[in-house]
């Protein structure tokens, strides 16, 4: 039995906030071939996920809002935005389900953010997301830029 509680949560935001990447997940499945991947997730404000979808094999993925704020986009196939939302529990938005084939990436918009997420296993890293083109590498200069961009095209302040 896995019990999630605010030590855990807390531990885990500490981690992101003193990881490169600004983000930082804690696995609960068994392991890779686990068909039901979940774990705790992370993303500090600004972090960047390089934008991806599931495909070949198809997967789906949920996002569940435990604390924080999380800003989840969507793009057509040419990287413009065509859709978000974001998760905050204080304004009733609790989580997000995201179908196969959906160009999307995720970035926190306030500090402890965390999120329970749930994708479809098993996990082959080479095989788990179809990066975009479109999009700068993460770690890259221009993925900072990348993520404000889109703050400010969207009219989104951390909060």
């Amino acid at each position: 039995m896995d019990v999630i509680d605010k030590a855990q949560l807390v531990a885990l935001t500490r981690e992101a906030q003193g990881n490169e990447r600004k983000r930082k997940n804690l696995n609960l499945h068994d392991g890779a071939s686990d068909l039901m991947q979940r774990m705790l997730n992370a993303f500090e404000p600004e972090t960047y996920v390089r934008p991806h979808k599931h495909i070949n094999p198809d997967k789906r993925e949920v996002f569940v809002i435990l604390t924080g704020k999380l800003l989840v986009l969507f793009f057509n196939d040419e990287g413009e935005i065509i859709k978000h939302v974001i998760l905050n529990r204080e304004q009733g938005v609790y989580g997000v389900e995201i179908e196969p084939n959906e160009w999307h990436t995720a970035t926190g918009l306030s500090e402890g953010t965390v999120v329970y997420e749930i994708k479809d296993g098993p996990y082959i890293q080479a095989e788990d997301k179809n990066f975009a083109e479109w999009a700068p590498s993460e770690g890259s200069e221009e993925a900072s830029q990348c993520v404000k961009n889109w703050l400010n095209q969207l009219g989104i302040s951390l909060l």
